[in-house]
């Protein structure tokens, strides 16, 4: 269970203050897909920066499982994103240095797991995404679509407690994009992962079981293709 409380957060443009929340109170449910949908600028991607401690309210509490995120010390935040979470960004974000096999290792050698069961583990996640003959190819030799497979499985191969998706369809066209959200959609179901996905995409949105709309610093649940 995610739980924003009383969330405030604003950000200076010059010497003027830009709020984006005020009094902002959440809560996203455990084992399901939440989707968060709005127009841009209304504070989605800030929304994922506070959850995943990335960024700090100006006040309120961010709770995960019990915990005031916080509350922690810069070097607890980053072990607990270490461990606990998967990112899958619109743009990718994938390593150009690193050829598809590295950019799935990498996550995994961040938590001191290396040699034959994590190259194993790399080559299952990309034999069940169709890009097993694929692994010794650079980001800039693949497709958009391809690329963001890869993304997701570098953000699952850790096996986190939560995904954080952020516009994950918005680079791509509308058929690889529904692909791709399938795709996520089945790998999360096998897996029992807690996602938070924000979007603008109406299509994205039917893939959420709660979907909330932002507005004007506030979430308000909607039933999802409203």
């Amino acid at each position: 269970m995610i739980e924003l409380r009383d969330i405030h957060k604003s950000f200076f443009e010059g010497t003027k203050e830009r709020p984006v929340f005020s009094g902002l109170d959440a809560r996203f449910p455990a084992g399901i897909i939440s989707v968060v949908t709005g127009r841009s600028g209304t504070g989605k991607t800030t929304l994922l920066n506070l959850i995943s401690g990335i960024d700090l309210p100006d006040a309120g509490e961010v709770a995960v499982n019990g915990s005031i995120l916080n509350t922690l010390p810069d070097r607890q935040r980053t072990i607990y994103r270490r461990h606990s979470i998967g990112f899958v960004f619109q743009f990718f974000n994938l390593i150009p240095t690193l050829n598809v096999e590295e950019n799935l290792l990498l996550p995994l050698e961040l938590l001191g797991q290396s040699g034959p069961a994590a190259r194993r583990q790399a080559e299952d996640f990309l034999s069940r995404v169709g890009l097993r003959d694929r692994r010794d190819s650079y980001p800039d030799r693949l497709s958009g679509g391809e690329q963001q497979r890869v993304a997701i499985c570098r953000a699952l191969i850790h096996d986190p407690e939560l995904l954080l998706v952020d516009e994950p369809t918005g680079n791509l066209d509308a058929e690889t994009g529904r692909s791709v959200l399938e795709l996520l959609a089945t790998l999360v179901e096998e897996r029992q992962k807690t996602v938070v996905m924000v979007t603008h995409s109406s299509e994205a949105m039917a893939f959420g079981q709660v979907v909330f709309n932002i507005s004007a610093g506030q979430l308000t649940q909607t039933s999802p293709g409203e």
